[in-house]
């Protein structure tokens, strides 16, 4: 079952802010366009910026206020918001496999005899985050383009590095809270996400493969029994 389907189940006040629209979304006034990429690149910032300086528990663990490839996220979860790129799976997906693979690529590189050594190749740690970072979420259709820097900051910044494996509850959390400010701020007006794990199949190329698969069967002597 399609997740439109499922959300369709769902009290309309409550399927709204998950994204579902019973009929396509009317084209917005320009304005509209560029107000809320603004509000809401502002609110997901400054609530992530709230709860990781405010909050003694992450300060104490020398979490840095915000991390920085999320900057980039708000580019696509609040601005371009319609691009497979943006959606939930991806912005959760991709920066999570960025950061598993950035810690365990540098982790490895930190096995170096010395830290004169390591210190080094940091750079070679960090090229390698980021162009096996791209590939597994390719393979794992979670591309989110700023998870590139996320599997990066591993291997190029100490205070990154030095949360070792607690990074990945941080990364978690952070991608949370863009998720949850794109739901509230972009299904004001606009409409966010337009799918959560797969896209949905355009009525027409469903209605197409329907009625061409009964032809091929018929043409292809070996498909029948």
């Amino acid at each position: 079952m399609a997740s439109g389907d499922r959300l369709s189940r769902l009290p309309a006040w409550s399927s709204h802010w998950l994204g579902y629209r019973s009929s396509p979304p009317r084209t917005q006034p320009i304005y509209i366009v560029y107000l809320w990429p603004f509000v809401g690149a502002f609110v997901g910032m400054s609530i992530l910026q709230a709860v990781f300086e405010q909050n003694s528990y992450f300060t104490k663990r020398h979490v840095p206020p915000i991390i920085a490839s999320y900057g980039a996220s708000a580019v696509l979860c609040y601005g371009n918001i319609d691009t497979p790129l943006a959606q939930p799976r991806a912005l959760v997906g991709g920066h999570f496999v960025g950061a598993l693979t950035g810690l365990c690529i540098t982790k490895l590189f930190s096995l170096l005899p010395t830290e004169q050594r390591f210190n080094s190749l940091r750079w070679l740690a960090g090229s390698l985050s980021t162009a096996l970072a791209i590939s597994l979420m390719q393979v794992t259709k979670t591309t989110h383009p700023p998870a590139g820097a996320t599997a990066l900051l591993v291997a190029v910044d100490p205070t990154i590095y030095a949360l070792s494996w607690y990074y990945l509850p941080v990364v978690l959390l952070s991608s949370t809270l863009v998720l949850v400010s794109a739901l509230l701020v972009n299904n004001i007006q606009r409409r966010y996400p337009t799918f959560w794990i797969t896209p949905a199949t355009p009525a027409s190329a469903a209605a197409l493969s329907a009625s061409t698969a009964p032809n091929e069967l018929m043409e292809d002597p070996e498909m029948h029994v």
